[in-house]
């Protein structure tokens, strides 16, 4: 349980980091990848403006002033576009090459030609940012030259990326490193309960001995007496509510494992079945049972029995008279099902739904233990499957029916 605990803490706190740097990561390319489309569109908007050259920059400001738009004198020495003006029936009417020397007449027609059958008025065509105008005499395409600045972007995205994997790793490494000094202090009360559980459950057990023996003792000698049986009944009730304290203990522990075999699940809970249907008739309670046949599982056969006993003892006290118990096993794909379902006098909440696997748990506030329960029957069920990979899961059906249901791997 404490190793499973580990486990989830670090897994719990890694998706978290992951979860942040990926916004991170993700938020800044974003905006990187839209600062370097704005600036294109801003560059290529006062271009496609001005027929498909950039407008006089100095502006009568001087050689360090700035442009009525924002943008410095040097810019149109640092872009490198050109521009193609097609008529409407697609002929070239001007090219305009002599601000790139990368791209000759013939492939800036191409590539004009090939985006003017593009519905977008503006994108990117290969390393170029392209806008479409209508210039009067047709179509004007302009192209701007956007490698270095997508060459920049993609390696700071690379960089982020290896960056926040790094970050990621390292952190994995320091809280493996320290999750068991934070999972320490209650790995240890955690141990201390159960050794105590353990030790006071055999210390208690001399003692309940000794009351038992008595008892019989002082039955012989005064004879038959309901105070006598009400001490005989109580000592017989703590008798296997230590044992059951016990059993659950020594069930978590994580370094105890149940020897685990091939055995035929049919039959064993066939077998804990028959046992129950006297008992359901006494009480005027229908028992029903549906097992299908030659199923086997890898598991412990005496765990796996007491587990079909547990759910059809506690079906069988919380069910009214003249209520329906069903019990089923079936195949469900690769698993294996078995359930557990009796009807209810009063319908079960979702609160108290959620408590009913934990110990002592009664769904009554005044934990009336008529029915002879002490409310920890099924955290053993719980504590079983657990020990053998499966999922317990309980529900409410109808409204007025009570299903448990386990599934195990395999079968």
């Amino acid at each position: 349980m404490i190793r499973r605990l580990r486990i989830q803490f670090i897994v719990l706190a890694m998706l978290s980091l992951l979860l942040l740097l990926a916004v991170i990561v993700t938020g800044m390319n974003l905006l990187n990848y839209r600062s370097v489309i704005s600036d294109a569109d801003e560059v290529l908007s006062i271009i496609s403006q001005n027929r498909g050259v950039f407008p006089n920059m100095d502006g009568g400001q001087g050689p360090f002033g700035r442009h009525p738009h924002g943008m410095s004198p040097e810019l149109p020495y640092e872009s490198r576009y050109f521009s193609v003006l097609l008529a409407d029936d697609g002929t070239v009417i001007r090219v305009d090459t002599g601000r790139i020397a990368s791209v000759d007449e013939s492939q800036a027609v191409a590539d004009a030609k090939a985006v003017a059958k593009l519905d977008n008025e503006k994108g990117f065509f290969e390393q170029f940012r392209y806008i479409k105008t209508n210039d009067g005499q047709g179509t004007l395409i302009t192209f701007l030259d956007c490698g270095r600045k997508l060459d920049a972007y993609h390696n700071f995205l690379l960089i982020s990326i290896v960056m926040a994997s790094a970050g990621f790793f390292i952190v994995f490494f320091v809280i493996v490193f320290f999750s068991g000094k934070f999972i320490r202090p209650i790995a240890e009360s955690y141990e201390k309960q159960k050794r105590f559980i353990t030790d006071a459950g055999h210390e208690i057990k001399t003692p309940l001995t000794i009351i038992n023996a008595n008892t019989d003792l002082l039955e012989m000698d005064i004879g038959e007496n309901e105070y006598v049986d009400e001490i005989r009944q109580q000592a017989k009730r703590l008798t296997g509510l230590t044992n059951d304290l016990v059993s659950l203990a020594r069930m978590e522990e994580s370094d105890r494992t149940m020897p685990m075999i091939e055995f035929p699940l049919s039959e064993v809970v066939q077998d804990a079945a028959a046992s129950f249907k006297a008992p359901a008739q006494a009480q005027n309670k229908q028992f029903n049972c549906n097992i299908k046949p030659m199923l086997s599982m890898n598991g412990n056969e005496e765990a796996i029995s007491r587990l079909v006993l547990l759910l059809l003892d506690n079906a069988l006290k919380y069910s009214p008279e003249g209520g329906v118990i069903s019990l089923e096993l079936a195949r469900q794909g690769k698993h294996l099902l078995l359930s557990v379902c009796n009807t209810v006098a009063e319908e079960i909440n979702s609160e108290q739904l959620s408590h009913v696997f934990d110990r002592f748990y009664r769904s009554d506030p005044s934990r009336n233990s008529q029915t002879g329960g002490h409310g920890i029957g099924l955290s053993i069920a719980k504590a079983i499957v657990t020990a053998h990979g499966g999922k317990i899961t309980a529900q409410v059906k109808g409204g007025d029916s009570f299903l448990i249901s386990v599934v195990f791997s395999g079968g």
